[in-house]
């Protein structure tokens, strides 16, 4: 009888596998991409500075960065197949849509099980994957708009592309790069739900499309990605100064959740919320007051009510607030979101095609004992 390991519920704490990618160290609130710190990287580097460090483990020269580009670019553009499947699936939420979208893209390419292809292969088909995810959100995004969808400008970078191809308008340098920050701090962060996905499909040698499809359906959940619109929504349903604490307190007493506070791994302040504040703080305002005014109440609220447990706001508080005042519209703040993780699920996805080592554990069985005598003729007694 072979031995079994007991772990705890939903994997809390267990380590599954080794990783180059990065890692997020909860108790001294950092995390970092490879061997740089992540919000080092948002401070001083473009989008697609940091997508070649997650793909090929280094910052790129100059020269580099510019034959990345090059390979990128004639991916962002909708395939006709696409742009006629589309207009199908307008009615769908985003992610909804994007599930069916990015894998009809995927096949349409068509992408082989990554058990099949090398390397150059896997790298080529998940920097489609990566550059097409934008072109289909934004572009579902304007059908449902009414709207037609519009190819990227070969004169905007990744950050003011998303943003010119889902508003029409040209963004501001200081919007573009407030949403290249949040982007930035959003590519990777250790092992959730929809990062274990994506590994769990790979390690069956199913192609990247079949990942990355994976990844969105775990994201789609909002208990993982729907918080940054909630988050806002919160700001929206206090009102004014007047009523926060009525409000806050009225959540704790009714149980309720308070969006964009405390984070499963962080045991001190979230670094991507602490970087974000500083973004929202550039653009200033009554809106960025009144959140900073909002968070410091949560915290000395939460930390009378709950002695003992230190919550912090987590990222999804002030990137609300930032994408916001960058003009994404809220319906987009998850899918936004999306747009960036899909370099970092790409990433993982990479490094677990490299072993072969199908991911397969245990389930502990706790239902009625077995074996119970089938009925005579298979009816219930």
């Amino acid at each position: 009888m072979p031995e079994f390991i007991e772990v705890p519920k939903g994997l809390d704490r267990v380590i599954v596998a080794d990783t180059e990618i990065g890692d997020v160290r909860g108790e001294e609130g950092f995390y970092h991409y490879r061997q740089y710190n992540a919000v080092e990287l948002a401070q001083h580097c473009s989008f697609e500075q940091v997508w070649y460090l997650m793909t090929h483990a280094e910052l790129p020269t100059r020269a580099q960065l510019d034959a990345f580009k090059a390979q990128v670019a004639p991916y962002r553009t909708l395939t006709p197949q696409l742009r006629e499947l589309l207009p199908h699936l307008a009615a769908a939420s985003p992610l909804d849509g994007l599930r069916t979208a990015l894998s009809a893209a995927c096949a349409a390419r068509p992408m082989r099980p990554v058990l099949d292809i090398d390397e150059a292969a896997r790298a080529d088909d998940a920097l489609f994957a990566c550059a097409v995810t934008p072109a289909i959100l934004t572009a579902m995004w304007r059908l449902q708009q009414g709207q037609e969808p519009l190819d990227p400008r070969e004169d905007l970078g990744y950050a003011a592309n998303y943003l010119y191809m889902m508003t029409g308008e040209v963004p501001s340098a200081e919007a573009a790069r407030a949403v290249e920050h949040y982007l930035i701090l959003t590519i990777d962060h250790g092992f959730n739900a929809s990062t274990f996905t994506a590994r769990v499909i790979a390690s069956t040698g199913a192609d990247l499309g079949a990942a990355l499809v994976g990844a969105v359906g775990a994201l789609s959940g909002p208990l993982h990605g729907g918080a940054p619109a909630r988050a806002l929504d919160a700001l929206d349903a206090i009102g004014g100064p007047d009523n926060i604490d009525a409000w806050i307190r009225g959540e704790l007493e009714a149980g309720r959740r308070i969006m964009g506070f405390g984070h499963a791994v962080y045991k001190t302040d979230d670094p991507r919320s602490i970087h974000l504040r500083s973004v929202a703080d550039e653009f200033g305002g009554g809106i960025v007051d009144f959140a900073k005014t909002v968070e410091r109440r949560v915290v000395e609220i939460l930390a009378e009510v709950k002695p003992g447990r230190k919550l912090y706001t987590n990222v999804e508080f002030y990137a609300g607030v930032v994408m916001e005042l960058a003009g994404v519209p809220r319906p987009m703040f998850t899918p936004t979101f999306t747009t960036s993780r899909v370099v970092g699920w790409s990433a993982n996805i990479l490094e677990q095609a490299r072993d072969s080592k199908i991911i397969r554990p245990r389930a502990k069985y706790v239902g009625t004992p077995p074996p119970v005598p089938v009925p005579e003729g298979g009816f219930a007694e």
